[in-house]
């Protein structure tokens, strides 16, 4: 007689009738190709405004070249913050699939309004039209721009964290061939993110410069309504994961938080004798953040008298602490990677970008070969790289995520360096030829010598970019990896506020007596490679900080092979 076919259950997972996901049924790639279908969607839409953003400002809204990158980075770090808002939602209330649908639908609203508004010029140019109804014209068009724009970035605060969140979510981290796949899950969402990215420079920034930006405005959102679509085709192949406590994680943590400060005057002798009472064990209970055990204790040191923290909790909390150096440690890589999307495609455009006589390359498409070198190198580091240092490392992706993102941190400094030189042959060349004071006169230098610098990024990026991400979704608490990548993508929010600041500071510091700032109107009078050597200097201190408090971090959870 034949032994029944046992059907494996994922632990912590339900399918979308609620019952408990079979392994063979569920998740895995079939559910991830889902999920990385709806990035490459949403990603071309996104990029499609950011990636040319600051040629839209200072073209048809007339904005100055600082004016204008100011705007870019306060909107990418409001993009890149509310993320935080949209997990707190997802992890908190409504779960992760039910936030990315609402989420779509508000990216959606908001891609259709800012499609209007690139549009509303066209209904203003009648000759019959007054100079006063112009201008109310042109008020009108900017407030609704920047509403749009707005509700684009609270759409993709919910959408971001949760899409990528929810396909990890597939893999399960206790089997030891789905904890590799995992890894290798973020390193191909990196890649068909790059493919979005790279079809919106080629296709969309070619129509905004061109043809028209209602229809370069208009084509992102027809690709978000292709994204919510592509989403829900897969909802029966899906796993959704529960919640394994009550009570929420934030009330855990804070609860842990609350307690220690009510604790305050604990000794340590009180508390080594609640950790001999809570029977904990050296390697439970780690060295790091002792302080946080006297949320062991209730406040008189009795137990009936208040709420005590467990060890789990406690370690939870230990585990969010451990990730602030870290974080704080990223934001000058951070501010590095505003440049690429603003004073690169600036520098870009003053110099000769003729492919063939009469076709001239928009500069912002430049941007394509950050996404190309990713998408070329991706493959090369995942099925070479990867399996080689697995075999020494014995881990299962190869090197550590810390060690990842220390090796993209140096990458970045060098791309800052080759960043400041060209921008130094470039100025000396438009002195060379005259024309210093002509700022409209294409510089007689190709626009491929800032290649190496968009290149280096884009390998810089598959290492610290794709290792903070499977960073911050590994090592939070599992009710909170929403949150996790939240926090990473608060990374890049911050880094671009800091971004603005630097600029606005440096350019009332530079531009005091009359004087040229280094932001200059004229690119030929600024000094854009002075503040590419700033930022090569503030990496160089970046990545010495940030491998003084790697050395001692203790990882959160191990997979072996």
């Amino acid at each position: 007689m034949d032994t029944p076919l046992v059907l494996e259950t994922v632990d912590g997972a339900v399918d979308y009738k609620g019952q408990p996901a079979l392994r063979s049924h569920s998740g895995g790639w079939r559910s991830a190709y889902f999920i990385i279908g709806v990035e490459v969607a949403e990603r071309f839409a996104f990029y499609g405004i950011s990636s040319n953003l600051i040629t839209y400002l200072t073209g048809p809204l007339g904005q100055s070249t600082a004016t204008a990158a100011e705007n870019v980075n306060a909107w990418s770090g409001t993009a890149s913050l509310l993320p935080l808002l949209g997990a707190f939602v997802a992890d908190s209330f409504l779960g992760r699939y039910r936030t990315i649908l609402i989420a779509s639908l508000i990216y959606i609203l908001g891609l259709g309004l800012l499609t209007l508004s690139a549009m509303l010029p066209s209904l203003s140019t009648s000759d019959y039209v007054d100079t006063n109804m112009l201008h109310s014209s042109h008020q009108l068009q900017v407030i609704l721009f920047f509403f749009s724009l707005y509700l684009v970035a609270i759409g993709q605060g919910g959408h971001k964290p949760c899409v990528q969140a929810f396909g990890a979510d597939q893999f399960d981290g206790q089997d030891s061939e789905e904890c590799k796949a995992k890894s290798s899950f973020f390193n191909w969402w990196y890649f068909s993110l790059c493919a979005g990215c790279l079809g919106t420079i080629w296709i969309l920034n070619y129509i905004q410069d061109n043809l028209s930006w209602g229809l370069g405005f208009g084509i992102p959102c027809i690709a978000m309504v292709v994204a919510l679509i592509i989403f829900l085709l897969g909802t029966r192949t899906y796993r959704y994961s529960i919640k394994e406590d009550e009570k929420s994680p934030f009330v855990r943590i804070g609860g842990v938080f609350v307690a220690v400060v009510r604790n305050w005057r604990t000794t340590p002798l009180a508390i080594a004798i609640e950790e001999e009472a809570h029977g904990t064990l050296p390697h439970q209970s780690t060295e790091e953040f002792k302080f946080l055990n006297k949320a062991l204790l209730a406040p008189d040191g009795s137990k009936e008298d208040g709420v005590v923290c467990s060890i789990s909790e406690v370690e939870e909390a230990k585990a969010v602490l451990r990730l602030i150096p870290i974080w704080v440690t990223s934001l000058a890589y951070a501010i590095v990677f505003s440049q690429s999307s603003t004073f690169f495609t600036k520098q870009g455009a003053t110099m000769d970008r003729t492919i063939v006589p009469g076709l001239d390359i928009p500069a912002a498409s430049l941007q394509s070969f950050i996404s190309l070198s990713v998408v070329l190198f991706i493959p090369i580091y995942d099925r070479i790289f990867v399996p080689i240092a697995r075999s020494f490392s014995k881990v299962p992706s190869g090197i550590t995520m810390l060690q990842r993102i220390g090796i993209g941190m140096l990458l970045s400094a060098s791309s800052m360096v080759i960043a400041a030189l060209v921008e130094m042959i470039r100025l000396k060349t438009a002195r060379e030829y005259g024309l210093v004071d002509l700022p409209n006169v294409t510089i007689p230098m190709s626009i491929w010598w800032l290649i190496p610098q968009y290149v280096l990024f884009g390998i810089a990026d598959v290492f610290t970019m794709v290792g903070l991400q499977e960073f911050f979704y590994d090592q939070v608490p599992n009710e909170l990896r929403s949150v996790g990548l939240a926090l990473y993508l608060s990374i890049f929010g911050v880094g671009s506020f800091l971004s603005s600041f630097l600029i606005s500071a440096i350019e009332k510091a530079t531009g005091v007596n009359g004087q040229e700032s280094w932001f200059a109107n004229n690119p030929n009078r600024a000094h854009l490679d002075y503040f590419y050597w700033l930022l090569a200097g503030l990496s160089i201190i970046e990545l010495a900080v940030f491998l003084y408090f790697a050395k001692s971090y203790i990882y959160k959870r191990k997979c072996t092979i």
